[in-house]
């Protein structure tokens, strides 16, 4: 690695004999910006240009023309991707409900109603002449439409299910075949010519499908609101960060290209497996986040050393080498965290793994292959248009980005060192006060997503919302039993009688019969995905059942299954994010102590999250300032989701951080010091660029349909939390409560870092401590006892570390 020019005081470190023996830092290879072995007859500190450096700035404005034109296909290939998405995914295929479910359509269309017609018969009865006769005429007609099944109504067979207890209401209800896609074609075809008036009836469209597609409509309005609120409101706080409006259009333009990329790649997936209209959502959010993120330490690093004297060139490549090092680390530990939602079955889940994993791999190439193209042209005008002249008039005027972040570095400087000289108090009041807020997660109630999802005046909620409250029994909380094989009328009778002296079964109808297969209706005492209900479906389950095969479905056994298929799988998808960030982040450090830190105060960081959604969105509490209804549950795949995508986007600044910390060890071999250089390098980004991300975040939690706003606004606090709390107070002090003992590595350990290991940094490992370690104690500090933070610029000091 090249030297890094110090503060005066500071000696080069000297490492082991490289590969061609000669003594001194070795080369370091590996993307981005991988160069060859330090040119000695080059200026101090200097690189040849070699490697990804080469590749990406050789061509700068062809690699511009072959991004604009592979992004303007990507819009063609990526349009209408929502269109083909689903609203479902919650519901595990491999499951016992999901087989009776899909053999009860087969066999019975009309035992699985998903559309629902309301007939409203103003002030005279349903059984009124006129009424029935128009309701009759409205059913033949349904029953004629193609794609429409099992077609029947309270006229046909005045069951006291299908009529409002006032007599004022009654319904019609059919199958509507095909897939979703399919599906919501047919009600958007069929759905006009029902609504509304007709003769003594008013007609409202509802049912399964219904609320499905009306769902799936309100989220892609909700996305276009957001991201005109979003997209503003962030090139704003990127001005306020850089200053200059070039230097904060770039990470927007690498957003925009990862977004309408990630389209693309959701278009193609749809041909192929189901995908979930929420990751969209996911789209948008980490498109933005994730790539202004990383644009803002590749153009920080940039500006830094074009700042310290470096040509353009040079400057990209040291920002490539350094900086761009850390990005690709960085993407790598956050796609590994959301491709843990692989291993479950529910396609919900897979959607966002899906999104996530391009999204991030997208965004973390834009900004490296885009971004120094675009320096490359524009160099030193990267800084131009400084929009805060404006707010320096009358003020002197302070010469570059490097000066700047230097003086908010001095501050975050001060912080850590009053962190880490209480670091006790520190740590443990803000862990008690972490645990604390995730509390209330422990009184979490999970349930599935129903029509109470949608805002107060959607048309399909309002359907659900009469029938629920004005029809007999527990509309869309029954049970279905399927029964298989050669049954005999005396087969089926046992059977039913089993059914009904199962505890908590209300009523039981059926059989209805079909060739060798029939099914029983069960209607619950409980709540229709209450724990009597669920507890309901295992009895069910585990009666004696004779010659039939039995299976049980409804959504109190579709919830059951899902907890099931969550619970089986979540250790393996805890394994996997576990196992390899303590792999990724030995990578980075060397230590054995750090992995299992980063795990532990990442999932701290989490807590409040957690703690937030029980509280607010289950409990109901400001349900009324954020406009949603609660239904007293949390939906089951949520939790996950959300802990997958926010663990993964507090491992995203820990990088940072941690790669920085790590450089100055390396470098100076001074623990506190090297922690105070960390948080004084990234501490100003890191919270920047939270704050943008939860920028993004809460425009996303500004939907009317409640998952999407318990995401957006969890996973906002949960970055916050992050930077404000874990990054800036939890990390200092349990790093200075460790000391030297936090890069301790068994011998073998150290021997696979020093072969495989990665590193931002610039400079050449540290001589071995006393102990053997590299960069152990013992080792003077680089600033020659002065008090300096290492790596800060003393006046007429050319510096080339941070980022």
């Amino acid at each position: 690695m090249s030297e890094v020019n110090g503060p005066p005081g500071s000696a080069r470190p000297s490492g082991p004999p490289g590969p061609s023996g000669s003594s001194g830092a070795s080369s370091t290879s590996g993307p981005p910006g991988a160069s060859g072995p330090h040119d000695a007859s080059g200026p101090a500190g200097a690189r040849p240009v070699g490697g990804w450096t080469r590749f990406v700035t050789a061509r700068p404005r062809l690699s511009l023309l072959a991004a604009l034109v592979i992004t303007a296909l990507a819009v063609f290939a990526g349009s209408g991707v929502a269109d083909r998405m689903g609203s479902g995914g919650w519901q595990a295929p491999d499951a016992e409900s999901s087989y009776a479910t899909e053999a009860l359509e087969r066999e019975f269309p009309a035992s699985q109603p998903n559309l629902l017609l309301l007939v409203d018969s103003g002030t005279a009865s349903v059984d009124d002449p006129a009424v029935a006769a128009e309701a009759a005429r409205i059913t033949e007609r349904l029953a004629g439409e193609p794609g429409i099944s099992g077609v029947t109504s309270y006229w046909q067979t005045k069951a006291p299910a299908l009529r409002a207890e006032d007599g004022r209401e009654a319904l019609i209800a059919a199958r509507i075949g095909g897939d979703e896609t399919e599906a919501g074609e047919t009600l958007e075809r069929i759905a006009p010519d029902f609504a509304g008036e007709s003769g003594p009836v008013t007609v409202s469209v509802g049912g399964p499908v219904a609320v499905q597609h009306e769902m799936q409509t309100i989220i892609q309005e909700d996305l276009l609101r957001a991201e005109l609120i979003a997209l503003p409101v962030t090139l704003v706080l990127l001005v306020m960060v850089f200053g200059s409006a070039v230097a904060a259009l770039l990470p927007l333009l690498v957003g925009i290209v990862a977004i309408l990329g990630t389209n693309a790649v959701l278009r193609g997936l749809t041909e192929f497996t189901d995908v979930s209209v929420f990751a969209m959502n996911l789209t948008t959010a980490l498109g933005l986040g994730l790539a202004i993120d990383y644009a803002l330490f590749i153009v920080r690093r940039f500006r830094e050393e074009l700042d310290a004297g470096a040509d353009t060139r040079t400057a990209v490549g040291t920002t490539l080498r350094t900086a761009g090092r850390t990005v690709l680390f960085s993407a790598l530990t956050v796609a590994v965290s959301l491709s843990a939602m692989l291993v479950f079955p529910q396609y919900f889940l897979r959607s966002f793994a899906y999104a996530g994993i391009a999204v991030v791999l997208l965004a973390a190439a834009a900004a490296l292959i885009l971004l120094p193209a675009a320096f490359m042209l524009l160099g030193h005008r990267v800084n131009a248009l400084d929009l805060r002249r404006l707010l320096r008039r009358g003020r002197k005027s302070r010469p570059g980005a490097a000066v700047a972040a230097e003086e908010s570095g001095k501050g975050w400087a001060r912080f850590a060192r009053l962190v880490m000289r209480r670091a006790p108090v520190f740590a443990i009041v803000t862990t008690v006060g972490l645990v604390l807020l995730g509390l209330p997660f422990l009184g979490v109630k999970f349930g599935t997503a129903d029509d109470r999802q949608l805002p107060a005046g959607a048309e399909s909620r309002v359907v659900q919302e009469h029938i629920r409250e004005g029809f007999p029994g527990s509309p869309g909380g029954g049970l279905e039993v399927l029964a298989e094989g050669e049954g005999t009328p005396a087969a089926y009778a046992d059977l039913k009688e089993r059914i009904e002296n199962v505890p908590g079964v209300q009523r039981v109808d059926g059989p209805v019969t079909g060739d060798a297969v029939a099914y029983f209706s069960v209607l619950p005492e409980g709540e229709a995905v209450g724990q009597e209900t669920q507890q309901l479906v295992r009895d069910l389950r585990a009666i004696p059942t004779g010659s039939l095969d039995t299976s049980v479905t409804g959504t109190a056994a579709v919830l059951v299954d899902s907890k099931d298929a969550i619970a089986d799988r979540l250790p393996w998808a805890i394994g996997i994010i576990v196992v390899v960030t303590l792999l990724l982040v030995f990578l980075l450090t060397g230590s054995v102590l750090i992995p299992i830190q980063a795990v532990v105060l990442n999932a701290l960081s989490l807590t409040a999250m957690f703690g937030a959604v029980v509280w607010v969105f289950q409990d109901g509490n400001l349900s009324g300032v954020l406009a949603f209804t609660s239904t007293g549950d949390i939906e089951t795949t949520l939790p996950v989701l959300m802990f997958c995508v926010a663990f993964g986007l507090s491992m995203d600044y820990g990088v940072f951080l941690l790669s920085r910390i790590k450089e100055e060890y390396d470098r100076t071999g001074d623990h506190e010091r090297s922690v105070t250089f960390g948080l004084s390098r990234t501490g100003g980004l890191i919270t920047a660029a939270a704050v943008i991300l939860a920028v993004v975040m809460v425009a996303i939690g500004t939907s009317r349909v409640t998952n999407t706003k318990m995401l957006g606004l969890g996973i906002a606090l949960a970055v916050l939390m992050d930077a404000m709390v874990v990054r800036s107070l939890l990390v200092p002090a349990v790093m200075k409560l460790t000391g030297h003992a936090t890069w301790w590595a068994p011998r073998p350990l150290r021997a696979f870092h020093q072969r495989f290991g990665l590193s931002e940094g610039e400079s050449a490992p540290a001589a071995p401590g006393a102990n053997g370690e590299s960069g152990g104690p013992g080792k003077p500090a680089a600033d020659g006892g002065t008090g300096e933070i290492p790596g800060t610029a003393r006046e007429g000091e050319k510096v080339t570390t941070g980022a």
